[in-house]
């Protein structure tokens, strides 16, 4: 089966589900546009798209972007290819996030893949539109994960960004925040006890945000031990 912008369309406005929409929304998931799609059937035709040699995966990825459609988004980082990218283009979709699932996925999915990753969750991290600051920090966290060739010394600048943001009273900015910092404080023992070093630092800014990020990513972090450790 060919694929094309209206095919994809199609089959996901087929796929769509009332009460799985409804349930999204009770997990802070914005509705507008949502169809109610579950993301395994989404990675599903994603592996289907991406097998289609004939098709233009980056103008697909700018269309199903463009649609508006809450699940289209998220196909668009699944099937995009990182290398076509372009800074400009990911800062006009990092505006365009509404929802923390869009952002968290297309973080993981497609901009940790950038080359401009690094550059971009630095940007991000500062700004005050709130799903543009989670993207940064979504994005920091990923790359904590993922990026297993950074040098402790890049997630060690990272850290004084995660300090300043952790007065940011937003939901959906502070959990990205303290994500942020609990897995760079993962990555192995040094980057642990710097972790907790800024943790400690933040749990004494008058903030309940901060309180908040500080005493969580501590009570994890202190319990943490490399893998294969007993």
């Amino acid at each position: 089966m060919g694929w094309n912008y209206i095919k994809v369309v199609k089959f996901l406005r087929s796929k769509a589900n009332p009460r799985n929409a409804a349930g999204m929304a009770r997990f802070g998931i914005n509705p507008k546009g949502t169809l109610g799609v579950s993301m395994p059937l989404l990675r599903g035709l994603a592996r289907a798209i991406r097998k289609d040699k004939d098709l233009d995966r980056h103008v697909l990825a700018g269309r199903l972007w463009k649609s508006g459609i809450h699940e289209a988004r998220i196909l668009a980082a699944l099937v995009e290819d990182p290398r076509q990218v372009t800074r400009s283009q990911a800062a006009s979709w990092v505006r365009d996030f509404d929802s923390w699932d869009v952002c968290d996925q297309t973080c993981l999915n497609l901009f940790a893949q950038t080359s401009f990753a690094w550059d971009a969750t630095r940007q991000w991290a500062i700004r005050r539109e709130e799903f543009v600051k989670r993207a940064g920090f979504a994005l920091m966290a990923v790359l904590a994960v993922h990026d297993s060739e950074a040098s402790d010394e890049k997630f060690l600048r990272l850290l004084p960004l995660v300090r300043r943001a952790a007065s940011d009273e937003r939901n959906f900015v502070k959990k990205a925040v303290n994500w942020a910092l609990r897995q760079i404080g993962k990555r192995n023992r040094n980057l642990n006890r710097r972790s907790l070093v800024f943790a400690n630092e933040i749990s004494r800014q008058d903030f309940p945000s901060a309180r908040w990020i500080a005493k969580d990513a501590i009570r994890e972090l202190k319990d943490w031990k490399p893998r294969g450790k007993k």
